[in-house]
């Protein structure tokens, strides 16, 4: 009798593995978990830290992806969820969308977290390439987490660095859904001493969800908010309720991580706050 490995919900996280400092598949593991949901990692590289330290130990995973996401076909395993994180080149951005093809079906959840730039620059591992490809991988996605910066990008927006009205960040959230999407999030909107959120989805109002500013810009503070957002989606819940949950919790990281003087390298300690999410 063939075993079926497909009793549980799950959500299969493609992204980068860093021993230390958490991020990526460091934090998205331990938080999809504790919503009772079993996260799959899919490594697209191994980090001993992330390269916010001055040095670091690396391994490119590209040419293990595609063997290592052929066993999970012979397993027959199927998804809830799919989720992406920073993608490291072209090719990776390729072997995800084939892995869309394999594994993507009518019912489960395609969560891209477009990790291409922030402060109005690209990463400079990004070439133009490597955003034309983003730009197809998002067009299959359900839900999008980009950043203003990485919003423009997809869009081919100039960014200013002058306020934002409403009315433009709303443009480009249309925009963007006009590539695919069905729900948006443009994240970490300047607004004076506060952060906001534009939750945008089609056939609802565009809603911004404010939150006051606290401390500085720690790593994994992205990747904690995409695995909440992947994980309310898998768990039904609805998207600015999501969106919301996931800014508070993330402040609430912030503000412990300050009380406990951690360094800005080693992100949020969301492991203090952990067994608040539900």
């Amino acid at each position: 009798m063939l075993s079926n490995h497909n009793h549980q919900k799950k959500i299969a996280v493609i992204n980068d593995m860093s021993g230390f400092g958490r991020c990526s598949l460091a934090v998205a593991i331990p938080v999809i978990s504790v919503m009772k949901i079993q996260c799959c990692p899919v490594p697209t590289s191994i980090f001993s830290n992330h390269t916010g330290f001055k040095s670091f130990f690396f391994e490119d995973y590209t040419d293990r992806m595609q063997p290592y996401i052929d066993e999970w076909k012979k397993l027959g395993l199927s998804f809830s969820g799919i989720s992406t994180g920073f993608l490291g080149s072209k090719e990776q951005i390729q072997i995800v969308l084939r892995f869309l093809k394999d594994f993507g079906t009518e019912e489960n959840v395609i969560v891209i977290d477009p990790v291409m730039g922030d402060y109005g620059k690209t990463y400079p591992t990004y070439t133009p390439e490597m955003c034309m490809e983003m730009k197809k991988l998002v067009s299959h996605a359900d839900i999008i987490t980009p950043n203003l910066t990485e919003a423009c990008i997809l869009t081919d927006t100039p960014y200013h660095e002058d306020k934002w009205r409403q009315a433009e960040i709303i443009e480009l959230a249309q925009k963007l859904a006009e590539r695919g999407p069905g729900k948006i999030v443009i994240t970490g909107i300047p607004q004076g001493e506060f952060i906001a959120n534009l939750c945008f989805e089609k056939d609802r109002e565009p809603k911004f969800l404010r939150t006051h500013k606290v401390g500085t810009s720690r790593s994994g503070t992205g990747d904690v908010f995409a695995a909440i957002i992947a994980a309310d989606a898998v768990n039904g819940v609805d998207f600015q309720t999501s969106v919301r949950k996931a800014s508070r919790f993330v402040k609430k990281c912030i503000m412990k991580s300050i009380e406990m003087d951690l360094p800005l390298t080693d992100g949020v300690c969301f492991e203090e706050l952990l067994g608040t999410l539900k």
